[in-house]
């Protein structure tokens, strides 16, 4: 599958996603495009798989993505535990409804 590209260039649209992935892991819930949601979903839950495995080469991993380490140790202390004995799907996306400007549809991604 290819990656959306968001109308983006490449560095945008990673810092893009870096940061939504931040804000997902930190805030555990953010309101955003239905397309940003869709892209953003996969690398939070690789976050959290690392997370669980919890070794020095994943912490590195998650620390070199997310650039926070407030956001790092909440993977690791409270995420990984959290969803210990799930095997996946650690996210939800809600629909909102048609952002008011633009008509873009808009969705609520959460962790579940």
């Amino acid at each position: 599958m290819r990656p959306k590209k968001l109308k983006r260039t490449t560095s945008q649209r990673r810092a893009l996603l870096r940061g939504l992935v931040k804000s997902l892991l930190e805030h555990e819930q953010i309101e955003t495009t239905a397309a940003k949601a869709k892209a953003t979903r996969p690398l939070a839950e690789k976050m959290i798989t690392l997370g669980k495995r919890g070794d020095l080469h994943s912490r590195r991993q998650v620390s070199s993505f997310v650039n926070d380490d407030a956001v790092v140790r909440k993977v690791f202390d409270v995420l990984a535990e959290r969803y210990a004995d799930r095997p996946g799907g650690y996210t939800r996306v809600l629909k909102k409804g048609p952002r008011r400007g633009d008509g873009s549809p808009m969705v609520i991604i959460e962790l579940v």
